[in-house]
């Protein structure tokens, strides 16, 4: 057995498929979660408030902060852990973060960006580990227009989306070891345009309507559109778009 591992986010997407990869390595797992405990792994804690995370960081070597959200609620999440983990023991924190916080402006990389910064500046031992956007959100930005003849995509935008489930197996990797500061960014196996991987999208669904690129402005779109948020040097992932939908 090596270190108790906390992790934040632990019922989210990227949670669930990091939780089965570490104990596999053989680390004891403590899952932080609002809702009461449903099993052993599981502590209730709300990041936002500060409750319960002096109990959750209790003699934990090492902390996954997964959990995100939206602009001021995620800074003040991830301080509060942090004010935590000072007072329990000083453990290695690893952040995930996204590819480009630093070059595209909007509000919700400006906000991930303060976090690394918080995160950074703590004190604690850390490693951050950036990536590009998830399959699952290519997948949503279509979904939601289910009610549209149509597929809207902003033209001259492209995403190198990657699985989940092997930037979890990076983080259970990272979790074992020592703490690294910021490592190499993590990519998908592709940058696609993002009108193609709707008409992906759309083809796997069997879906005949059709996908229009259309111009977006605003300052936050010009870094999608320098590629900022890409990492085509860091095409790490193996599992393409294709074979996401497919699966």
């Amino acid at each position: 057995m090596t270190n108790l591992i906390l992790v934040t986010g632990g019922t989210g997407r990227l949670g669930r498929a990091l939780v089965p990869r570490l104990l596999s390595a053989g680390h004891a797992v403590r899952v932080l979660s609002r809702k009461p405990p449903s099993d052993e792994q599981t502590c209730r804690g709300d990041l936002r408030t500060g409750e319960g995370l002096e109990e959750a960081v209790d003699g934990v070597g090492v902390i996954v902060h997964c959990a995100t959200g939206k602009g001021r609620t995620d800074i003040d999440s991830t301080r509060s852990l942090i004010q935590a983990a000072m007072r329990g023991g000083r453990p290695h924190l690893m952040y995930v973060s996204i590819v480009g916080v630093d070059r595209v402006d909007v509000p919700y990389h400006r906000a991930k960006l303060a976090c690394e910064q918080l995160v950074e500046r703590s004190g604690l031992p850390w490693t951050i580990q950036r990536t590009t956007q998830f399959h699952e959100l290519i997948v949503w930005m279509c979904a939601r227009q289910r009610w549209l003849p149509m597929i809207v995509m902003p033209s001259g935008v492209s995403f190198q989306p990657v699985d989940a489930g092997e930037v979890a197996a990076r983080l259970a990797a990272l979790a074992g070891a020592p703490p690294a500061g910021r490592v190499p960014d993590m990519g998908g196996p592709e940058v696609r345009s993002a009108a193609d991987l709707a008409r992906a999208y759309a083809r796997s669904r069997s879906s005949r309507r059709p996908v229009v690129s259309v111009p977006m402005p605003g300052a936050g779109i010009r870094g999608f559109r320098e590629g900022a948020h890409l990492a085509p040097e860091h095409a790490d992932g193996r599992i393409t778009f294709d074979e996401f939908l497919a699966a």
